[in-house]
C-alpha cells in the first residue's frame, strides 16, 4: 500500500516478490480497512503519542486548501478555476502550530474554501496522551482571506475559537503567513505522494485511504524523529 501510494503505480503493476499475492488483493484489503476505520483511528493513535511527548501544539491551528488534477473519473471530482476548469479535486487540510496534520478531507476542486472549512474544523478529533480531558479545540485558528466570513467566524467563536483571519478587500502583507506557512508545508508534503499528486484513482474512498494513511505518515516522522 506505501509502495503505491508513494510511487502511484496501477495496482495491477504491483510487484509480486512483495508478497501480497496481487495488487487487488491489496486494494480490497486498503478499501475493507478504510471502511472499518483503521486508517483514521491509526492516525489519532499517533497524534496522543506526539501529544504525550509534548510535540503537539494545541494553542493555534492553521488551515489552507492545495488543488490537484484528477485523470481518471470518480466520486468527488470538479472543474478546477485554476486549471482551465479541467477536472480535479482539493485537499483541505487543517494542522496544529507545528504543522502537524489533524485532519484532511476531499473535495471537488471548485469548492469555495469558505464554504468548506467548517467540516473538517469539526473534524479535528479529541486527542488523547494526557491526563484530564482529551483536547480538542485550538486555541486561535489562523486562515488566509478566501476564508473570510462573518458566519465563519462567528462559527468559530461558538466553538469557542478565536479565529485570526485576514480580511477580504485589504492589502496583501496582513503577516499572518509567519504561522500560516506550516499548513502550506504540510500540503506540500502531502503531494510527495504520487497518488495524492496525480488522482488517477477512480473511487473517492481510495483517495480518502491514502490522504489518511499520508497524514499517518507525517505524524510517524516527526515521532521518529523525537526518538
Amino acid at each position: 500500500m506505501l509502495f503505491v501510494l508513494k510511487s502511484g503505480i496501477p495496482w495491477d503493476q504491483l510487484p509480486q516478490e512483495m508478497g501480497w499475492g496481487s495488487g487487488m488483493t491489496c486494494w480490497r484489503r486498503l478499501k475493507a480497512w478504510h471502511e472499518a476505520g483503521v486508517w483514521e483511528r491509526l492516525h489519532h493513535l499517533l497524534l496522543s503519542k506526539l501529544r504525550e511527548a509534548d510535540s503537539l501544539d494545541g494553542s493555534r491551528a492553521c488551515v489552507d486548501s492545495a488543488c490537484l488534477r484528477a485523470v481518471g473519473t470518480g466520486g468527488k471530482p470538479g472543474p478546477n478555476p485554476t486549471d482551465r476548469r479541467k477536472p480535479g479535486r482539493k485537499h483541505h487540510g487543517i494542522t496544529d502550530a507545528n504543522g502537524l496534520p489533524l485532519a484532511a478531507i476531499v473535495t471537488g476542486a471548485n469548492r469555495p474554501d469558505v464554504t468548506q472549512w467548517l467540516p473538517w474544523v469539526d473534524a479535528v478529533p479529541a486527542v488523547r496522551g494526557k491526563r484530564g480531558h482529551p483536547r480538542r479545540r485550538p486555541q486561535r485558528l489562523y486562515a488566509a482571506r478566501a476564508y473570510d466570513s462573518k458566519a465563519c467566524r462567528k462559527a468559530l467563536r461558538a466553538r469557542h475559537i478565536w479565529p485570526v483571519i485576514a480580511r477580504r478587500g485589504t492589502a496583501h502583507g496582513s503577516g499572518l503567513g509567519v504561522y500560516r506557512w506550516v499548513v502550506e508545508r504540510t500540503l506540500a508534503w502531502l503531494l510527495q505522494f504520487r497518488s495524492l499528486r496525480v488522482r488517477d484513482e477512480r473511487r473517492a474512498d481510495i483517495h480518502e485511504a491514502f490522504l489518511s494513511i499520508g497524514c499517518s505518515l507525517i505524524c510517524f516522522r516527526r515521532l521518529i524523529s523525537l526518538c
